[in-house]
């Protein structure tokens, strides 16, 4: 236990190394980097099995009886979300390939690695997977009239929903599934495994000898959440920076986007919290949505466009991940220090 600790701790530090490790093999590995793609889906795949083994599903029906955050959610990422980018793209005109990868991007709110990144900013990260499927639902359904309205009807009739379901199916329900059964499992063996880890004690501990297989399983999972997203990095950046290099241009002309839609999102999103009189918990979880983006779910989206569009928006998209995962990393401390912190309580 004392290792993990030390290894969550320092965990910051491992994600930008991470990243340094990921750049240089992707500039350095030629098609060592870009094979390094395929390895995306799988990783996260574990990576979320990781972190939802360690979610007390027993308590995911208050989660979604919260419906002052679910109200939340939806007014920052589909009300709020949407007039920052029209705002953005007012202010920073784009060629049409870019618009569409830019569209693609900031209009679709992360179903994923966002549940990472709100656990480690301490935020409710069983109320975001609660809310997975609503995030997923409305964006399928807005997001043709949001392409329309940015980007032309055209751009609408270019999306294509297959790869949603296949990302939501591999990269949320699998992984959900199997923690699930991980914890039904330990459960059986012990007993409630909750109960044991809010009384301070190891799981399994009460048997007085060796915990049962089940608790052990658990156990380990718990250590995968930090390496794993070291990995998904490395991959990440390894596989796509290849495609930024390519297209220069276009990175460079979308970048103040990205950047500005970093900073103003958060702050919007406390705000829209506030407004809604939203726990801490909950408020740090609003904030890790409005900023964090579906870029590896959108990513096929954009490699099916026709001719050269798929490699610009595709690198486009990738330049939002890259901007994005730096954002993270300031997040995760900036969130529960600044933007929302507990409030303290009077003295007795």
């Amino acid at each position: 236990m004392e290792k993990r600790d030390w290894l969550e701790r320092r965990q910051i530090a491992v994600y930008a190394a991470a990243l340094a490790i990921g750049i240089a093999a992707g500039l350095l590995g030629g098609g060592f980097g870009r094979s390094m793609g395929a390895l995306i889906s799988p990783l996260l795949a574990v990576l979320l099995y990781g972190m939802f083994t360690m979610v007390p599903f027993l308590k995911l029906r208050q989660s979604l009886a919260n419906g002052r955050f679910i109200a939340a959610l939806v007014i920052a990422n589909f009300i709020v979300a949407p007039l920052v980018v029209w705002g953005l793209l007012a202010l920073f005109p784009q060629p049409a390939a870019v618009t569409i990868g830019v569209c693609l991007v900031l209009l679709t709110p992360c179903i994923d690695y966002v549940i990472v990144f709100t656990g480690l900013g301490k935020g409710d990260e069983k109320a975001i997977l609660a809310a997975t499927p609503v995030l997923f639902v409305v964006q399928m359904a807005l997001l043709p009239l949001y392409l329309t309205l940015f980007a032309g009807p055209e751009a609408a009739g270019l999306m294509r929903i297959g790869p949603f379901i296949e990302a939501f199916m591999t990269l949320i329900v699998l992984p959900l599934a199997a923690a699930l059964l991980t914890q039904f499992w330990a459960r059986g063996g012990t007993g409630t495994v909750e109960q044991e880890a809010e009384q301070g004690a190891e799981p399994g501990a009460e048997s007085g000898g060796r915990a049962p297989l089940g608790v052990r399983v658990l156990d380990a999972a718990a250590w995968i959440p930090v390496p794993f997203m070291a990995l998904v990095l490395i991959a990440v950046t390894a596989s796509q920076i290849g495609r930024i290099a390519a297209d220069l241009g276009a990175v460079l002309r979308v970048l103040p986007v990205y950047a500005l839609f970093l900073l103003l999102m958060p702050p919007l999103a406390r705000l829209t919290g506030r407004l809604l009189k939203l726990d801490a918990g909950s408020g740090r979880a609003l904030i890790f949505s409005a900023f964090t983006r579906n870029s590896l779910v959108v990513l096929p989206l954009a490699l099916s466009l026709p001719g050269e569009a798929a490699g610009i928006a595709a690198a486009v998209i990738v330049t939002q991940t890259m901007t994005e995962l730096v954002g993270e990393l300031v997040y995760v401390r900036a969130v529960p220090r600044w933007l929302w912190k507990e409030k303290k309580r009077p003295a007795a």
